[in-house]
């Protein structure tokens, strides 16, 4: 089969070590000869910087490795700077036929690599990968928001306090009013929540002549429900 990369490497990631083997011509009179090596490395930065450099000591020009959960980032980061780096999908490389059962999966993705037998998954460059970052970052804490006040919202209807429907609060309660319901809560258990949140509510609630005052008309329990949940 027609070698396409010359020098090419292929890398298996787990979690505490990287196995990297390198395929580049051999010394011999036939071109067709292929000299292999493989070695072990850590996964720490300062283990990925040795890595670099020993790829770059072989003249290494395309590095892949296959994509699993996400331990490939940090090599893959590491690696960008320095080399063409290609992300490769698993299903792709054990579904290529061929290989044998001794091989080490290092060493098969960088025959596949030589061969040009695989193709790269996309993989955006920095600045749309930290701005991507930052994205979900705000999606999940936006629903992590909702679903606290959902389950507070819960406990307060399972206590009897009606303060997220109709004209007592609907939408405007649940961005502020709920998280703060906690605050509001007396420590004396003799008072009822009655008693208390008309006059410390948000001032954009409707008042009690709207039906503020019996939507509230709990007990004290409710507010160690709350505490407690």
């Amino acid at each position: 089969m027609d070698v396409v990369v010359e020098r090419c490497a292929g890398l298996d990631v787990h979690r505490d070590s990287v196995v990297a083997t390198v395929r580049l011509p051999g010394n011999g009179k036939s071109r067709r000869r292929r000299e292999q090596q493989t070695r072990s490395f850590g996964s720490t930065i300062g283990q990925l910087e040795t890595l670099a450099d020993w790829l770059e000591g072989f003249g290494v020009t395309l590095v892949g490795m296959e994509a699993i959960g996400v331990y490939w980032k940090p090599v893959f980061y590491v690696l960008e700077r320095r080399f063409e780096c290609w992300l490769l999908n698993a299903q792709h490389l054990h579904n290529v036929p061929g290989r044998k059962s001794d091989v080490i999966d290092s060493a098969w993705c960088c025959q596949l690599l030589e061969h040009g037998l695989v193709r790269p998954s996309f993989v955006p460059p920095p600045e749309i990968r930290r701005l991507r970052d930052l994205t979900r970052l705000c999606v999940a804490q936006v629903e992590e928001r909702t679903r606290a006040i959902q389950r507070l919202e819960k406990v307060l209807q399972d206590a009897g306090i009606k303060l997220g429907s109709g004209r007592v609060g609907g939408r405007r309660l649940a961005p502020r009013g709920v998280g703060r319901l906690a605050r509001w809560f007396p420590p004396a258990p003799h008072r009822t929540v009655r008693e208390v949140l008309p006059h410390t509510a948000h001032r954009r609630l409707s008042p009690p002549a709207f039906g503020f005052t019996p939507a509230t008309a709990g007990s004290a329990a409710a507010r160690r429900r709350v505490r407690r949940g």
